[in-house]
């Protein structure tokens, strides 16, 4: 049995070292993307869902126009426009479709994912491999160690990187958190 200050060290240990592992060209290219794209939109399920959401609302503090799928102000998707996908597996069946469909309208997509080989992938103009262990995924794919249930380590290093992609893209624009902070909601 781990003590609480064990487990209070290996979890941030395990988030640093799967972030660590990631390719730095896919998160420039993932940057890269996203400010080409006209507008974002955002999916993820389950607990992905929650670090995209996040990300959506960061993005329109940085004054790009981000959308969460399934919001009902989410507008019609455009070509020109992104589909950023959160999806440990890269198989959730209703992401999958909604690639498909995004595909079809002549929208971006990227991915970021544990399995570079998954259906979502395969759809996906770039990808951002997050090499954490999930149940989910498809035998052989390579995953790290992790005392954390199922795929808690993949949805706590996509909410990591997605912020990091944020700072680089804060950097690209010339944007400091006092302007962001500018666009924060005000009628809370």
């Amino acid at each position: 049995m781990r003590t609480v200050t064990e487990v209070l060290t290996q979890v941030p240990a395990e988030i640093s070292r799967c972030v660590g592992l990631i390719r730095p060209e896919e998160v420039e290219q993932a940057a890269s993307e996203i400010l080409a794209a006209k507008r974002v939109f955002a999916a993820g399920a389950g607990r992905s869902a929650l670090g995209i959401r996040g990300f959506a609302m960061r993005l329109m503090h940085t004054g790009k126009p981000a959308y969460v799928i399934g919001e009902t102000v989410t507008p019609g998707a455009e070509p020109g426009d992104l589909l950023v996908i959160g999806s440990g597996s890269g198989r959730t069946g209703s992401l999958v479709a909604m690639s498909q469909k995004a595909k079809e309208v002549g929208m971006r997509v990227l991915l970021l994912t544990i399995d570079p080989e998954s259906p979502i992938a395969e759809l996906a103009d770039a990808v951002v491999r997050i090499p954490a262990p999930s149940p989910k995924t498809a035998a052989g794919v390579p995953q790290s160690d992790s005392i954390q249930p199922m795929g808690s380590l993949f949805e706590q290093s996509l909410f990591v990187v997605l912020d990091c992609i944020v700072l680089i893209l804060m950097q690209k624009q010339g944007l400091t958190s006092d302007v962001m902070f500018g666009r924060h909601a005000n009628l809370e």
